[in-house]
């Protein structure tokens, strides 16, 4: 699971729990940051619950598979919508994540002064960080709104998709095996998950 990077923790007592020492900060205050070049350009981090994250280093299998789940959603795409790569969402005053692929309304050019707040759905490729993007990230997201979440676990070599959401949970989840399609949530349509799980 991601540490945490958090400045000198302002308590009362440094015998407080290390939980309720850590500095959150807001959406606000982060981007402020991210401005300034507070972060060195080879520093990838996000924003969760107003901690910052670092982001797990890439295998090239998970590399791979983030291009295979954008060129598949690109190709269905809806009108009025765009894929993201591996940029951030704009999520309440707290949280500013970047899911390796996410299809957000809107345009390109819509977002040049701000990150979307929202999208029609998400997806995270999980080796090492599969704890974490099931438990922090879909709790997450699923409190947030986000109407189908998946998660494509390439330890197992399958899609779990999360529909649903409701205060910070899914209520359905389904696993695609490698031989299953899964249906896209904006297209009356689904995709062979073998089509973006790698070989």
């Amino acid at each position: 699971m991601p540490a945490t990077v958090s400045p000198t923790p302002r308590t009362e007592s440094s015998n407080a729990p290390a939980s309720s020492r850590a500095y959150r900060f807001s959406r606000t205050q982060y981007e402020r940051m991210v401005d300034a070049g507070i972060f060195a350009p080879d520093q990838q981090v996000e924003l969760i619950n107003g901690l910052i994250v670092p982001m797990s280093p890439q295998s090239s299998r998970h590399t791979i598979t983030v291009e295979r789940v954008r060129r598949v959603l690109d190709a269905h795409c809806p009108a009025g919508a765009y894929v993201r790569a591996q940029y951030p969402l704009a999520l309440g005053a707290a949280s500013e994540p970047a899911p390796d692929v996410a299809v957000v309304p809107g345009s390109l050019e819509g977002h040049v002064d701000a990150h979307p707040t929202r999208a029609l759905l998400v997806v995270e490729v999980a080796d090492t960080s599969l704890a974490y993007d099931r438990e922090v990230k879909r709790t997450l997201y699923a409190a947030h709104g986000i109407p189908t979440y998946w998660i494509v676990n390439l330890s197992s070599s399958c899609v779990e998709v999360y529909t649903g959401p409701k205060d910070d949970d899914y209520a359905t989840k389904r696993t695609g095996a490698r031989n299953d399609r899964i249906p896209l949530p904006f297209a009356a349509s689904d995709i062979a998950c073998s089509d973006i799980l790698p070989k």
